[in-house]
């Protein structure tokens, strides 16, 4: 009988960023205290979970949100770079609304070609390392479950490559809120199902901010 294994897709808590920095990768931005409630949030409610892997993106915001994980679960975190954030042409900007960075003449070069995308690192690249690291997960954790801290961007690329619908789209239409879990479950090496939940979500400003 095929085994059934979970990989658990995790973005990252709150960063503290007011100056509204599009950070990227750049290293030096950790969690805010928000963010670091909501990791801890996360860790208690899987707490009950077969988790037995652990990975990480190696950006700071990643690892500090990993870290109430591997207490959780008496776990080392394996940094992998597979699962750092998408390379952005952009980032070192202030971001301000998120559409300002299009308002700017000297940024309209990098928006000829928004399917790749041209301002970043292209959707096809971020599938296939992401791809590689669930299967690598899903090997890894057999049987069991495995939790990989990521970033939006990447989660939600390999979310909707696996339910087989294109690459590019709105970023505003993405369901991968902070400290949220995408939850692959496979039979064996099959995808059987794709959850999503937000155990940290009453801690999210911008959500609050919404009404949701």
């Amino acid at each position: 009988m095929a085994e059934t294994t979970v990989v658990h897709l995790l973005r990252h808590g709150e960063v503290h960023n007011p100056e509204g920095i599009l950070y990227g990768r750049l290293p030096g931005y950790h969690l805010s205290e928000t963010g670091r409630q909501m990791a801890d949030l996360v860790a208690k409610t899987v707490a009950g979970r077969d988790v037995v892997a652990l990975y990480s993106s190696p950006l700071e915001r990643a690892q500090e949100t990993a870290a109430p994980l591997a207490a959780a679960f008496g776990l080392v975190v394996e940094a992998d770079d597979r699962l750092v954030e998408a390379g952005n042409l952009l980032e070192g900007s202030t971001s301000g609304d998120g559409l300002e960075l299009l308002r700017r003449p000297r940024n309209y070069r990098y928006f000829y070609n928004p399917w790749k995308p041209s301002w970043g690192e292209p959707y096809l690249q971020i599938r296939e390392r992401m791809r590689a690291v669930v299967e690598d997960a899903r090997a890894t954790a057999r049987g069991h479950e495995a939790v990989l801290v990521s970033h939006q961007l990447p989660i939600w690329t390999i979310r909707m490559a696996a339910e087989g619908r294109r690459l590019w789209h709105d970023p505003r239409r993405r369901q991968c809120s902070l400290a949220s879990l995408t939850s692959f479950t496979f039979d064996g090496g099959r995808l059987i199902s794709i959850g999503y939940s937000e155990p940290a979500g009453s801690l999210d400003r911008r959500r609050r901010a919404r009404g949701a």
